[in-house]
Formats: structure tokens, sequence, C-alpha cells
């Protein structure tokens, strides 16, 4: 019998011990070190020789993964590893770094119990690091540390055992700030703060497969001193066979990681609205493997021979071929053609995958990322907020007329599969609009349709995506229907950054009951008689009614709604999506006779009402923006804080962090198309440096009407902007 097969009948039998199980993911920094650590996992479990690992890179498991030294998609793996003379079930999933690809990162953190933040030891806790972590405490997901490239401290940087302790407490102390103010408002939490006398923190180096944690040294009777002298004495191979990397790593994955039984009590609140009584409530708490099936889609992917499969956590029941299950949001049931559990790139089917396993799933055709799958119908899990939205655009489009279907249809899968990307097909020009988190996003996911579809595309330049807002409260304004028969009286008023970011979570939405959602409205600083107004939430904007008895309003309600979405999704400067806007309906006068109030008036009139409010509400555009980080060596620094404010951004801070200059800034994203090589040229291929989405700002008077026109000549709208528009 074969290793492979040994290890998935282990596997098997282990799937049905939930307390053994581990669900863990390993997330960073970009190129701080979680596929090359995942490797040397699956060497220790004997899954890839050990000669190998390290640079394998086994995780990465696309070509262009590959070629770029990054982690694009969140790869998958289950392994066994005996700690305490029991053996354990773990299932992996290695995230990206990369800012362009944090939605993997979130949807990753669905699925999982338990975080392995990796730190690389010489650059600290970073940006990302941060997000990250903020994506597993948000999910409810416990972490640990590794400090990786401890190796570079010793030899490169040349540090006595005082100056390596000290940076090393510091790395840490820096990461249990982000984890206690992140944890503080917390009630289900309590200390997750890491420390090396508890254990939860490991040290190492991946790429020469060693660590070292508070257990291991004492079980091996290794410290620092020895350490330090064979990394200096080049003996690298006996440090790894003394102390390897990934005894230490998954002995700290069961010791510390809570298993499912743990795990879901404590989740099952947090990512579930339904009824916490119900005995489907229990089956989950309680991981029952007889229980109704319920499996939460974490992502999709496409296999050239199995289709589309999904993969993603079993909260309760099995799952097995054949079985017919409800997808939420769409009607009738899927029929499971085969399940099976994860090794790396491949998928190994298996008879039953019982609760608190990850599972990958064919059949599923109607499941989305975010999906709840289900045996008997029930409230869907909590949609999976990604915290940055898309802020780039490009248009692809077929090079010959007869892959556009195909065409068609793959971008349809790639929103499946990514969530955090957006589509906008138009049929009519054979133009299609993808917008995403930045340009490497965006580019992958073209390069992939060309290469794994075969479809040749042209792509358009990036196009930056754009936000109006009005900036104070208007009066109130009049719409008017198209046969005056019907009024529609509406003000606006910007809301506050801590209501925009409630709803952008996904923490009030129009989803859940409405006592909670008024208690979260409130909690976010709205008062209590328009909280309990609220009729509608588009976006980030917020509709409230504030009529009182008005006849035929009820009826008329659907059609008042879908005239004020289409003006939020159009403003009236430039067609640019409106966020972050209150409107208030005070007053309507509607027409009697139903054929009178049909949407063809309705509709128009809302949209005019809306409009009016929002220029009377100085509504202005607002730009993406990017934080932007950058390293560089002493004598580059003038050139890099050059490249930032040569782009209308501005330097916020400068400071000196081992041998280098860190620059610290913020910059639009607009002006940041092209960065990469130009910092390059401008320090001489010296500085690394990484980005980070911002948010909206407004931009500056002085560029308003020159960028407005321009979106507007772009979209091939009308160049003069309306008389009322006289303050920009």
């Amino acid at each position: 019998m074969g290793r492979r097969k040994k290890i998935v009948q282990e596997c098997e039998r282990l799937m049905d011990e939930p307390e053994n199980i581990r669900n863990i993911a390993i997330a960073a920094h970009v190129d701080h070190g979680k596929t090359t650590l995942s490797d040397n996992l699956l060497a220790g479990a004997g899954m890839i020789s050990d000669e190998t690992a390290g640079e394998q890179l086994a995780m990465d498991t696309e070509e262009d993964e590959q070629e770029r030294g990054i982690t694009i998609d969140a790869a998958n793996v289950s392994m066994t590893h005996e700690y305490e003379e029991t053996n354990h079930l773990i299932n992996l999933i290695d995230t990206p770094g990369h800012v362009d690809f944090g939605g993997d990162v979130t949807r990753a953190m669905r699925a999982v119990d338990g975080a392995l933040v990796v730190v690389d030891a010489v650059e600290g806790a970073m940006p990302q690091t941060e997000t990250v972590l903020r994506q597993a405490l948000r999910e409810g997901v416990k972490p640990t540390l590794f400090i990786n490239k401890v190796d570079r401290l010793i030899s490169e940087l040349q540090e006595g055992p005082e100056e390596m302790q000290q940076r090393l407490l510091s790395v840490i102390h820096d990461v249990n700030e982000l984890i206690r103010g992140m944890t503080q408002d917390m009630d289900d939490i309590d200390d997750w703060t890491v420390s090396v006398e508890d254990g939860t923190v490991g040290f190492g180096s991946a790429l020469y497969k060693w660590g070292v944690s508070m257990p291991s040294m004492q079980r091996t009777g290794m410290d620092f001193g020895d350490i330090m002298e064979m990394e200096r004495n080049d003996q690298r191979q006996e440090l790894h066979e003394r102390t390897p990397l990934s005894d230490v790593v998954l002995d700290m994955v069961c010791e510390h990681f809570p298993n499912p039984v743990d795990a879901q009590p404590r989740r099952i609140p947090r990512i579930w609205r339904g009824d916490d009584d119900s005995e489907l409530a229990e089956q989950m708490r309680l991981v029952n493997e007889d229980g109704e099936v319920v499996f939460m889609v974490t992502d999709i992917s496409m296999d050239p021979h199995a289709g589309e499969i999904a993969s993603g956590r079993v909260f309760s029941g099995s799952l097995e071929k054949g079985q017919e299950l409800y997808v939420s949001g769409t009607a009738g049931k899927n029929r499971v053609q085969s399940v099976g559990i994860y090794m790396g790139g491949e998928r190994e089917e298996v008879e039953e995958v019982p609760a608190g396993n990850i599972a990958a799933v064919t059949g599923l055709k109607d499941a989305i990322a975010g999906s709840t799958v289900s045996s008997v119908e029930m409230t869907p899990f909590e949609s999976i907020e990604h915290i940055s939205e898309p802020v780039i655009t490009k248009a692809v489009e077929a090079q010959n007329m007869d892959d556009l279907p195909k065409l068609i249809e793959t971008l349809r899968q790639v929103s499946k599969e990514d969530p955090t990307i957006q589509i906008e097909i138009n049929e009519d020009t054979g133009e299609h609009l993808i917008s995403g988190q930045g340009e490497l996003h965006l580019e992958v996911i073209t390069q992939r349709i060309e290469k794994n579809q075969g479809i040749p595309v042209n792509t358009g330049e990036p196009i930056v995506v754009f936000r109006e807002q009005p900036q104070e409260a208007s009066d109130q304004v009049e719409g008017i229907s198209p046969n005056r028969h019907n009024r529609f009286y509406i003000s606006i008023e910007p809301m506050t950054d801590e209501l925009v970011e409630t709803i952008k979570l996904g923490e009030a939405s129009m989803d859940m009951p409405e006592q909670e959602r008024r208690e979260a409205l409130q909690d976010a600083g709205m008062d209590k008689d328009t909280s309990q107004n609220v009729e509608h939430i588009h976006g980030t904007n917020i509709l409230i009614d504030d009529t009182k008895g008005i006849q035929h309003l009820n009826e008329t309600m659907e059609l008042v709604i879908e005239g004020l979405e289409e003006a939020l999704d159009n403003g009236p400067l430039a067609n640019e999506p409106v966020q972050g806007t209150l409107m208030r309906l005070h007053d309507a006068r509607l027409h009697e006779d139903t054929i009178h109030r049909g949407p063809a008036q309705v509709i128009p009139a809302t949209r005019e009402a809306v409009h009016k409010a929002l220029i009377d509400g100085q509504i202005k555009m607002l730009e993406p923006m990017q934080d932007v980080r950058i390293d560089v060596p002493n004598d580059h620094m003038g050139a890099a804080s050059g490249e930032i404010q040569g782009r209308r951004g501005r330097v916020d801070d400068m400071y000196q962090e081992g041998d280098l200059m860190v620059v610290e800034g913020i910059a639009p994203v607009g002006e940041m198309i092209g960065f990469a090589s130009d910092i390059r040229s401008a320090t001489e291929g010296r500085a690394s440096w990484n980005t980070e989405n911002a948010g909206f700002e407004v931009m500056s008077d002085s560029l308003q009407r020159e960028k407005i026109m321009e979106i507007r000549e772009r979209k091939g709208m009308k160049l003069e902007l309306p008389p009322s528009i006289d303050y920009i």
C-alpha cells in the first residue's frame, strides 16, 4: 500500500473523532514564509520528501503562483500528527499574504478554528499581519504566533543573544498589542494573547527546517545558545534533525488550538443568527455527526475533470455522495456527486465527511463562496464580509467574437469563485468590466482566463472606481412624476463613519430581526426614533420612512426603493455609486388610481428627488486611497518619499528600523498605477514596499471638475453638469 493511501486511510479513521481534529489556517504578511512553512509541515506528516520541503512550495499548486513566488489561492491539505501518544487529524489552509487576495484569507477563516500567524523576525509585524489578525479574530478564530527567519538575525544581522532576545520580545509585544486592541470588546473571548511560557509562540527558520518553542526546548534540552552556535557553524542539517520545525509547530497546533467540540459552541452564535434554542443549533454546538447536514461553503474552485468543487466546513451531520441538499438563496435541491478531502493540489474521494471537518464536494452547482448548504431549510450563516471593496476596474473583451459565450461563462465562474471580484457583463457592447482589489488581482484573473480557458482576450487600461458622497444635510426637495400626479418629498444627510462601518461589516442589515438591527444602529450612534423607521439599506445608504398614514404608500414602496437604488447606483455627478447617505422620505402625494402611479411614474420621481437632494447636500467625488509603506536603505530614502509625494500622496512618517528606513504614507489608487516599476528604478531595485487599501477620501476641490468631466466623457454622458451643481 502506497504512503499516500495510508495517510488517506488514517485521515478517514480520525474524521469521526472531533476531539482530535484541528482546523487551522496559516496567515501572514506577503513573503513572511507561510508556504515554505506549510512545506515543512507536509514533510513532517510524510506527504512530501524532506529534502525538497521549503523549495517545492507544494501548496502553490498553480503555475502562476510558482512563477511569481506568491500564494494567490488559499490551498487546503489534511494530514495527521501524533502528539502525546494520540494521533490528530490536522486540516490546514495555506492563505495568501498579498493584500489583493485578502478575500481568500477572510473566507478561509470561516472554515477554521485556529490561525497560525507567521511573522518575519527581521521585518516584524507588518500592515498585512494586522489585517489577517483582524480577520481571524472577527471570525472568533484563536491565534498562535510563529516567528520565522530567525536564522537571518543570527547569520545576516550577526545579533548577540541580548539583542536577539530584545528583538523577538518586541515582535511578541507588537502582536499582543494588536490582539488586545481587537479583542477588548469581545465578550466571548478570554485572554488570547500569545506567550513563550505558555508555548503559544514558536521560533525558527522554515527555509532551514528547524524550530523551537518553550516545550520543545524542555523536551530536547536545547536552548538559544546551542542554536546560535549550530547556525553559525553551518550545522543546519543537524539542527533540523535535533529539533525539526514540523514537530514544534504541529505540537503547538495540537496543544493550543481548540478542537471543533470546544470551538463550535463559541463560534456558532458569532456566525449564525438562527434560533439558539433550536435542535439544529444544538446539533451544531455538539458537532453531531448524526444530525442534520450543515455545510458552509468557503471556496469554489474548478477541476478540469470533476467540474466545480465546493470546499468548506461541515458544522453538523455527515456529507455523503447522493444526498439532496438545499443551497441558501436558491430554489430546489442540489445532489452531491462526490465528497473528499484535500491532499495539497489533489483531492482524495472518501465515503463520508462528518461534522467538524473540512470537505471538498462536487455537485453543488448553485453554491457560491459563502453559501449555506443543508439537509433542511435553515437560516443561512452570516455572509462572509471582506473588509475592503473593489477599487480598480478593467474592461475585458474576447479577441474572437466566437469566444464571447465562453468568456461570459468564464467571467460568471470567476465571480462565483472569488466574491471580492465584481463582474459587469454588457451583452450589447461585448465589453465586460472586472473590478478587483488591485492591479495584481486583475492581472492574475485575466491571465488565468487566457491560460486555463484558452480564450485570447484584450484588456483595457485599469480604471479606478470612484464614489460620490454628500458633504452636508440638504433641505427637503420635491420629486415629481412625469404625469405630475405623484410627488415625493425627500431630504438627505451624510452618515457618520461609525454607522457606515457598522453596515459594511454586516452588523446591521435588512436580513436580521428588526430588534437586533435597531440595537446595532443605536450602538453606532443613530437616535432611537430614526432606527425604528429604517425602511431599506442599499450599499452603505439607509432610507428612513418618516411619513405618517399615507394612503397607497405601502403598495408603492417597492417602486420607491427601486427608483432610490437607481439614483444611488448612478450618482448625479458622474454615475458613480453613492455611499454613506441617510435619506428621509418625509411625505408623498400619490394618485388614487393604480394605473397612474406605476413604475414609469414612481421610479423617475424618486430618482429625481434623491439626485436633487444629493446636489443640495453638496455631493462630491471620493477617490480610493492606499496606505503605502516602503522599506529602503538610507541613501535612497529621498527617492522613495519623492515617489509618494509625486503621486499626490503625503508622507506621514519616516523612521529607522534595523539598517533600513521606513517611509509610511498614503496616496490615491489612481496615481499608484505603475508604481512598482517606478519605485524600482528610483531606488535601483533596493526598496521593498507594500500597499493596503485605505478606503475613500474626498478629492481636492481643484481636481473635482476635471475628474468628473473625464469620467463623464469615458461613459459617453453629456459633458455639461446640471446648473444646480454650481459649487464644483
